[in-house]
């Protein structure tokens, strides 16, 4: 998969059929609209995203948190089998194109759109004015061919990063799990940590999120954890360990079930699939490891492991 990001001058070597969204999540929705494009491979096009580098409530000023990092993001497209990711970069010249200067110059000059998927929401162009009606109004003139794509809807409502997020803030991994395809996840490299969980006989693998991911609740946490092509079961704890870390630093720490060996410079994605307890303050590390001791018995026996380390 091609990528191209941090430029504005670029040109695509062939035809292209381009998704254009905010592919905050990569949700139901998001997984709808590459669908689409995929199928346009079939007449030797390109499938082609096309992003922004940075969401447009960081940019103007809102909250820059995301429910998929640039490099989970890319993961994600990757393995939908996208051909080129076009991360564009949001500032003020780009912000103030006009909209239909901005299908001349990027989507028809330089990425050579022959069709062009959005949903109804689509915005672009100085002062957002860009629209799926300008869209679809340039087509003839421009000699592309666009397509409306309906929403995915779930419990009678549409699905949308905004409501993805609510469900993450609350704690509703199950629900988030369900709009987005896929459990919630955070992925990185596992850091070295304090090393307290080996020495009380219970070690775990140590992931510090990036600044900018969304994460849920402070807590304990049914999860699974990828590890190369591999799956375990885990119990997770995101937080600032207040017993022993004085709330310092936040960070997803895993316990995997049924594994041995290291994990220190590996990158692992932790997802996590059910909210256990909130985390907790204790007296000392006999403490904390009683109480550990209890959720990883409890993890052991959580039953929808079964059905879905399996999938």
């Amino acid at each position: 998969m091609q990528i191209i990001e941090k430029t504005t001058d670029f040109r695509l070597p062939a035809a292209a059929a381009v998704a254009i969204g905010k592919f905050d999540g990569v949700h139901l929705g998001h997984r709808r609209l590459i669908a689409k494009i995929e199928e346009q491979k079939s007449r030797g096009l390109l499938a082609v995203v096309f992003t922004f580098d940075t969401s447009a409530a960081a940019f103007f000023g809102g909250d820059s948190r995301e429910l998929t990092t640039v490099s989970e993001k890319r993961q994600i497209f990757a393995s939908l089998g996208v051909d080129v990711v076009i991360e564009f970069p949001l500032n003020r010249e780009t912000a103030a194109t006009e909209p239909e200067e901005f299908i001349r110059r990027y989507l028809v000059s330089q990425m050579r759109a022959a069709y062009i998927c959005a949903g109804d929401d689509l915005s672009f162009g100085a002062g957002g004015a860009g629209d799926y009606g300008l869209l679809s109004r340039c087509a003839q003139e421009y000699g592309y061919r666009t397509e409306l794509i309906d929403k995915v809807t779930m419990d009678g409502e549409p699905v949308s990063s905004t409501r993805i997020r609510e469900a993450v803030r609350g704690g509703s991994m199950e629900d988030a799990a369900r709009m987005l395809g896929t459990p919630y996840s955070v992925s990185g490299r596992v850091e070295h940590g304090q090393r307290l969980g080996r020495t009380i006989g219970m070690p775990t693998a140590n992931l510090i999120p990036d600044p900018d991911k969304l994460l849920p609740p402070f807590g304990v946490y049914h999860s699974r954890v990828i590890v190369g092509d591999r799956i375990y079961k885990g119990i997770s704890n995101v937080g600032c360990k207040p017993t022993v870390n004085h709330g310092q630093s936040v960070d997803v720490e895993t316990y995997l079930y049924d594994f041995e060996g290291g994990l220190y410079g590996q990158d692992i994605t932790v997802q996590l699939l059910a909210f256990r307890r909130p985390e907790m303050r204790f007296d000392g590390l006999e403490s904390l490891k009683a109480q550990m001791e209890r959720d990883i018995a409890a993890g052991r026996e959580w039953i929808p492991y079964k059905c879905r380390i399996e999938e």
